[in-house]
């Protein structure tokens, strides 16, 4: 596991919204064979052809995107992404599965598609992460050319990069030469 990869309970958050690229506009979810292979590596069944699906899943991801802003910037989840999320986790509902030694976990309901099979997955794994308080550590760059989702693993939580060597170095410089341009035009 890498510095910035998610803990297990929210790794399949991170795998969803960082399928979209957005530098280079490279989508996994519309490349060849997409919202299935995404899902078989993620080990639910490829969804129904015809129901939709991929578009959801497509949505889900980009919902979460802007809840993982938010954690970056220390501000309220916007209300579409909000509303976006309640109506999909809505869908996908969960159940208390009982282990034989007395544990129990959430797993989705039975009888779910694959989209909200995986959607109630990542509902598990936020309710465990806000749960033992690691959901708000889960971040989007700060950088508008980047948005990918990285685990802030810093002491005081305030990361705001997804790496100081390529984005943060980027804004540093940023901020730096308008500083300079700033000081020499006055």
């Amino acid at each position: 596991m890498t510095s910035r990869t998610a803990p297990e309970s929210l790794r399949a958050v991170q795998d969803l919204v960082n399928t979209l690229d957005v530098e280079t506009g490279e989508d996994a979810l519309t490349a060849d064979g997409g919202p299935g292979a995404f899902l078989r590596a993620q080990g639910v069944a490829e969804p129904a052809p015809g129901r939709g699906e991929p578009a959801v899943l497509g949505e889900l991801r980009e919902a979460l995107r802007e809840v993982c802003l938010a954690h970056t910037a220390g501000t309220a989840v916007p209300a579409e992404a909000a509303g976006t999320l309640d109506r999909l986790l809505a869908a996908a509902p969960l159940v208390l599965a009982m282990a034989p030694d007395g544990g129990a976990a959430l797993r989705p309901a039975p009888g779910l598609g694959a989209v909200a099979q995986f959607t109630a997955r990542i509902a598990a794994g936020i309710a465990a992460a806000v749960a033992d308080g690691t959901w708000v550590r889960l971040k989007a760059c700060e950088a508008h050319d980047c948005r990918w989702v990285f685990y802030d693993r810093s002491p005081a939580g305030r990361s705001r990069w997804c790496t100081m060597a390529v984005c943060g170095s980027r804004a540093k410089m940023r901020t730096y030469r308008a500083r300079r341009g700033r000081s020499e035009s006055g």
